[in-house]
């Protein structure tokens, strides 16, 4: 049984194709340098297959959406980054954050094209990456290949674990939670390997 709070949102919403462009511009605007520091995105998209799940889009066009919008953001970051970065660095809004975008970029150089596809999943930093691997002149090429596969399993992921939730708005949440664990873990294990590799193959 939905709870009646969730019961008045979804009766407000529009359907269709609305919903389906309003999924893209939320996570268009999540991946956004600065918007997405203050948006919560993530748990917009993940809404967004719940409601998929109870009939307000087809599932498959809100994953589009979803992925697409989140590609597309991830490129204008890096492009602002890449030709504004200097000059957006100022910015009110990212001045009042300098720490978490000093941790973007020591994220970011430290683990370069890995940091790319693993920023889209940890919330805090996955506006600012793409705009720190633009700073740095990150090869366009290899940043839009890490930026489209992580862009298009976020799109998947996320409102995926809406639509599992089913009924359970709870078990949606909770299901998301354990996702961003999971990266995080995978994260983790990926920085093991690399560094086992390096220092223990021989040096040729």
């Amino acid at each position: 049984m939905m709870e009646q709070w969730l019961q008045d949102i979804f009766n407000l919403l529009p359907g269709g194709m609305i919903f389906i462009a309003a999924v893209f511009v939320i996570a268009f605007f999540e991946a956004l340098v600065g918007i997405g520091l203050i948006m919560p995105g993530s748990v917009l998209t993940v809404f967004s297959g719940w409601l998929a799940f109870h009939g307000k889009a087809p599932m498959t066009e809100v994953m589009a959406a979803a992925a697409l919008g989140a590609v597309f953001g991830d490129l204008l970051s890096y492009w602002l980054g890449a030709r504004l970065g200097g000059y957006l660095w100022q910015w009110p809004l990212l001045k009042k954050r300098q720490n978490l975008l000093r941790l973007a970029e020591v994220f970011f150089l430290e683990h370069g094209g890995k940091g790319v596809f693993f920023g889209r999943f940890l919330g805090p930093i996955r506006g600012l990456v793409p705009f720190v691997a633009g700073a740095s002149q990150m090869r366009p090429a290899a940043f839009c290949g890490y930026a489209i596969i992580s862009g298009i399993l976020w799109g998947i992921s996320y409102p995926g674990l809406g639509y599992l939730g089913g009924t359970s708005w709870q078990r949606a949440e909770t299901l998301a939670g354990r996702l961003g664990l999971l990266m995080l873990l995978a994260f983790l294990v990926t920085l093991l390997v690399t560094w086992l590799r390096r220092s223990l193959m021989p040096k040729r």
